[in-house]
């Protein structure tokens, strides 16, 4: 798909303003002049930056209200979704401070570079974010790509406070691992097919609680 077709998809699915698509295409020109040396995003998907990651990632700011005044990015990676999530906000004149955590420290110098060229209300954590001592206090939580849904619950149970959602992208796996999860946790959730993929889905957790 040629990059002018999934702009035009980005664009039915997802209403931005001229001056957002602009600021989307000076992140895919960074995603792409860093990859090789940082291996931000797979070879194969490196053509279809617009679908594969930005509309991925997207799919979750109809969600988003002005009610949410923060949010952190678990892993965040080559800033999906946390950065993608941050440049819709601003967009949208929804005023949320976005966190990124990241434990790569050149991931993390990128997304901190991304952040100071399209001028976004940012801010990246260098850290290992399961090795991370103090609570987590935030109205949303974000992962995509980061770790088992096993190991994100755990953390959460543990780690994080007085969250409002949480919302998580699961792959291929991610209908057995929900099921999985059920069996030792009361999660209260709406679960949505992916935009991109219906091998995928995205859930928005609302409560979790060990049984």
């Amino acid at each position: 798909m040629h990059q002018s077709s999934q702009v035009d998809t980005f664009c039915r699915f997802i209403r931005v303003s001229r001056e957002t698509i602009t600021s989307l295409k000076k992140y895919e020109e960074m995603l792409k002049k860093f990859n090789k040396n940082l291996n931000l995003v797979g070879e194969s998907t490196i053509n279809q930056i617009w679908h594969r990651h930005f509309l991925d990632s997207a799919q979750v700011i109809d969600f988003i209200t002005k009610n949410d005044k923060n949010l952190i990015d678990l892993g965040s990676g080559a800033g999906f979704p946390g950065l993608v999530l941050a440049i819709l906000s601003k967009d949208r004149q929804i005023p949320m401070k976005i966190t990124l955590i990241e434990k790569s420290a050149l991931k993390a110098s990128f997304l901190n570079e991304v952040i100071n060229n399209l001028e976004l209300n940012v801010e990246v954590q260098h850290l290992n974010i399961l090795d991370q001592p103090n609570k987590l206090k935030s109205d949303l939580l974000t992962a995509r790509a980061f770790k088992p849904l096993k190991i994100i619950l755990q953390f959460i149970d543990k780690k994080a406070e007085d969250w409002r959602k949480i919302f998580l992208f699961l792959g291929k796996t991610g209908r057995n691992e929900l099921l999985q999860a059920s069996k030792n946790w009361d999660i209260k959730y709406k679960q949505r097919m992916s935009i991109t993929s219906s091998d995928s889905i995205v859930i928005e957790i609302n409560k979790l609680k060990k049984k």
